[in-house]
């Protein structure tokens, strides 16, 4: 599991000050960028390589919003990783009393960017997955 940190901006926010839905999605994204990260796996070497990793299916359940200047804490973990494809598990949280927030996943499809076709995971990168 990986976590990281984020403080609720304003323009993460609607006109009362609570996070829009979608930027859950965004805050997912940080935590999936941020376990490649700690795997050894480099999006931007990914790219080099001819690879992209897109989100074929998100969900994500809201139980309290998020507010203008709270800090939350995006915890990530790979629950599934299949012949092309990692399913990331997440859990928001406010840091301040460790309410729940929102949970959801996303799977991610590894996909030859030339042929835009998927592709199995690479050997190299899927001894670095761990999942848990």
């Amino acid at each position: 599991m990986h976590k990281v940190e984020h403080r609720v901006i304003y323009g993460d926010t609607d006109a009362g000050q609570v996070v829009y839905y979608a930027n859950y999605l965004r805050w997912f994204e940080s935590g999936r960028r941020e376990i490649f990260r700690g795997l050894e796996i480099d999006y931007n070497a990914l790219d080099k390589r001819g690879i992209i990793t897109p989100v074929v299916e998100a969900h994500c359940n809201y139980f309290h919003p998020a507010r203008y200047d709270d800090v939350v804490v995006i915890e990530t973990r790979i629950s599934d990783v299949k012949e092309k494809s990692i399913k990331f598990d997440y859990k928001i949280f406010r840091k301040e009393d460790r309410k729940l927030l929102a949970t959801g996943h996303t799977i991610n499809v590894f996909v030859d960017k030339k042929k835009m076709k998927s592709m199995k995971i690479p050997d190299d990168l899927r001894k670095n997955i761990k999942i848990g």
